[in-house]
């Protein structure tokens, strides 16, 4: 079922966004006297706005995803801007982003949200909708961070606290499974009907899915920091209700429209890639597209592409894949390589009718296809690939009995991952001899399961640069050996975001214990999070 953005989300967004842009929130004392505070607002509008910036918010999803998170797991690089994350280039205002957006925004909008809905008994599926959402906002802050300002945050102009303290990322973990469970066992088809809701317009099944999916996905984050209370809540997720079909996938239907501040309408992953001329753009990395080649993804053909010649829009580029393909094959960046590394010399490639096309080398090292990243793309949260794949972690990882074996949760999340492609506009349909021929060639090898379950899932995450980012950090999987370059400001790839200098400015007293734990005692971002062990 596909769910768009329809004209009462954008007058409701219209709404929300006059009175929460009237004033950019430096710090959280701001949230005591701030006249436009959003406790004006509708919590459905508070809902709405967060669940929409979360793809739509242009400046956090370039930087966080295009520039930092994607290419650090290797999945994209190249283009200078994308440096910071493929060659470890410390930008600590491109780290700061996420942070200093998201809390004045999305953090102050969807604790508030949560909070008075919660004291009208009439609105307990928007409540518990809030919860929800607040647990999925701030997992993407603290699993980058670590130690974050979590029962204090967004609570200023209630509790009067100015300068809010930090908790520790184990205790908002064990938050987050509270909140996850309660408000699971809340939503409840007989009450309020929240149709504005982007994700399920109102939908009560399939949000409690979407809540016991979170689940399943932070208990996977504990499994090697506290592999009991990951066992637990894996098989407490899991007897909730998980994602049984992609029916239930989390999805964000973009508008067809090139995202700017005052509009977050579109995906703006697509939209960060898409705002740079064509010899700017990132280019696949060579890491996944080996990947790729080694386990003969069907796939690969379909999102690695060569396109030329230079205009700005996408959707105007010639593709010259197969004449390319045909005589340096495919290839695209080294990890820690910018486009113009690794020189290719221009080729002649014929279009047919007569007309050759001389592609250079920029040309001839692929991209993301442009039905990935047309502004209207959609962007997946929670699917049903990642959640198989999760139970196939699970069960190998600990003999879990989770409805089926490893091997078959496995071939399960491989088979949606790759079905999940038609959801693009003009994305392919693999058909299924494709996708039975790959899992025939690719079984759980002895020895080997855990690498290939959380290799696919590097795969199927692409364009989740976070998320991608967490799994990566948590599992090893895929390998990746560090790109580290004369430029680069780390001896080891990075492992967390490092904290905004704005709160050492603001918050000194409080952040200063938070840095105090931090493994080595300093605010680097080649130290671990918590849920990060060896």
């Amino acid at each position: 079922m596909k769910r768009h953005i329809n004209k009462l989300t954008i007058m409701l967004l219209t709404v929300t966004m006059i009175l929460v842009s009237c004033k950019k929130f430096n710090d959280f004392g701001d949230m005591n006297t701030d006249p436009t505070k959003s406790s004006n607002l509708e919590p459905v509008n508070q809902l709405v706005l967060t669940q929409l910036r979360y793809s739509g918010e242009l400046t956090i999803n370039e930087r966080t995803g295009i520039i930092m998170t994607m290419p650090l797991v290797q999945q994209i690089g190249g283009a200078y801007y994308t440096r910071y994350g493929f060659e470890y280039v410390k930008n600590r205002q491109y780290m700061s982003e996420l942070w200093e957006l998201g809390y004045p925004n999305d953090v102050l909008n969807i604790v508030d949200a949560a909070d008075r809905s919660a004291k009208n008994p009439l609105k307990p599926n928007l409540t518990a909708m809030c919860r929800i959402m607040k647990v999925y906002i701030f997992d993407r802050i603290t699993d980058l961070y670590g130690d974050i300002p979590y029962k204090q945050a967004g609570a200023g102009y209630i509790s009067g606290v100015i300068r809010p303290t930090f908790d520790a990322q184990k205790d908002i973990y064990d938050d987050f499974f509270k909140e996850l469970t309660e408000a699971s066992a809340q939503l409840d088809a007989s009450k309020d009907n929240v149709s504005a809701d982007i994700f399920y317009q109102g939908n009560i099944a399939a949000w409690k899915k979407f809540a016991n999916s979170l689940r399943l996905r932070l208990a996977m984050r504990l499994s090697k920091v506290d592999p009991e209370k990951a066992k637990a809540q894996v098989l407490a997720a899991y007897a909730a209700g998980v994602f049984t079909s992609a029916a239930d996938n989390c999805i964000t239907h973009h508008a067809d429209v090139q995202n700017s501040y005052a509009d977050i309408r579109g995906n703006s992953v697509s939209v960060a890639i898409n705002q740079y001329p064509d010899e700017g753009r990132p280019r696949v990395c060579n890491t996944l597209l080996d990947a790729m080649k080694s386990t003969n993804d069907p796939r690969l053909q379909y999102i690695a592409r060569a396109y030329w010649v230079n205009p700005d829009k996408p959707s105007e580029r010639l593709d010259v894949t197969d004449g390319v393909k045909a005589q340096v094959g495919i290839i695209g960046v080294g990890p820690g390589k910018y486009n113009y590394d690794d020189y290719l010399g221009a080729i002649n490639v014929d279009l047919g009718g007569g007309r050759v096309v001389q592609v250079p080398n920029n040309g001839q090292k692929v991209q993301l296809a442009n039905w990935m990243i047309t502004n209207d793309a959609p962007f997946f949260h929670i699917t049903y690939a990642e959640t198989e794949l999760l139970l196939a972690e699970a069960a190998q990882r600990w003999g879990l009995s989770l409805g089926a074996n490893a091997a078959t949760h496995f071939q399960n999340g491989v088979s949606a991952a790759m079905k999940q492609l038609a959801e693009f506009k003009g994305g392919p349909v693999l058909s299924d001899t494709q996708i039975q021929n790959f899992k025939t060639d690719n079984p759980l090898a002895p020895g080997n399961e855990l690498k290939q379950i959380d290799t696919q899932l590097w795969v199927a995450l692409l364009l989740n640069g976070p998320e991608a980012y967490a799994n990566w950090r948590r599992t090893g999987f895929p390998v990746l050996a560090p790109a580290i370059t004369g430029e680069s400001t780390a001896t080891t790839t990075p492992r967390r975001f490092e904290y905004p200098l704005t709160e050492t400015e603001q918050n000194l007293t409080n952040i200063n214990k938070a840095i105090a734990l931090i493994p080595g005692g300093q605010d680097d971002w080649t130290a671990r999070v918590w849920w990060d062990k060896l």
